[in-house]
């Protein structure tokens, strides 16, 4: 019986892992180099990658109704038939890359088993939603067009990021019982955290153009982490 592929591309085209557990925060947004699979050669796995990253970039443009997979193969730099040798189907690769994201995403919103506070560990959180908007802001446009169009496909993979999001609530509903931050409903103030720090990622060139800043450096993604940090902290009412 032949392999489906999607699951063939899930395991070697990136680095990826299990889906997040609700217990380890990462301190950053980052990937080691995974293992290398028997059999595998180092060209399939470029394939694979050009593949991944051709897809994203379709996907952020056109979203799933208006992306194809010649173009994803062009961009790839493989014919359309080359290019079903390694996925299953369009619908396939995306669902693939949408799972990816929201692994990555539910890093981000993990909160540590400890609790350190709410200036540290929002500050922390801040700082992760941020720096996921800066350097992977094709794949944040992607999850919000999906969400902005129903969520079909997310919907069928949420059980995760439910668990997080919700001891997420507990924490900040319990620093609100304690007087270290104002009255708020937990789960509104999340929301409201995704807005302001989303907006880097899909509002990046109006970022730009009306801050004259034609290259966001390091110094540049500092100052604007410290801004949202300082803001959403001072709303709050962190003490």
């Amino acid at each position: 019986m032949r392999q489906t592929k999607d699951v063939v591309f899930l395991s070697a085209v990136r680095n990826t892992r299990p889906a997040a557990e609700c217990h380890d925060a990462p301190s950053e947004i980052a990937t080691a180099p995974g293992p290398s699979r028997p059999g595998r050669s180092r060209k399939h796995a470029q394939v694979l990658d050009a593949i991944y990253q051709a897809a994203i970039e379709e996907f952020a443009s056109e979203g799933l109704a208006g992306a194809t997979t010649q173009a994803i193969a062009d961009k790839a730099g493989l014919s359309k038939a080359q290019l079903y040798y390694y996925i299953e189907s369009k619908e396939a690769l995306y669902r693939q890359v949408l799972k990816d994201i929201v692994n990555d995403m539910i890093g981000v919103f993990i909160f540590s088993g400890e609790d350190f506070g709410p200036r540290e560990m929002l500050t922390g959180l801040i700082r992760r939603k941020m720096l996921f908007s800066f350097e992977h802001p094709l794949r944040s446009r992607i999850l919000a067009a999906e969400v902005m169009r129903g969520a079909p496909v997310l919907k069928t993979m949420t059980d995760t990021s439910r668990q997080c999001i919700h001891r997420a609530t507990l924490m900040i509903q319990d620093w609100i019982n304690r007087g270290l931050m104002d009255q708020a409903d937990p789960m509104l103030f999340l929301f409201h955290l995704c807005a302001v720090t989303q907006f880097y990622a899909d509002h990046a060139a109006q970022v730009a153009h009306f801050r004259s800043v034609p290259q966001r450096d390091e110094e540049d993604r500092r100052y604007l982490v410290e801004q949202v940090t300082q803001f959403l902290l001072k709303a709050a009412g962190v003490r």
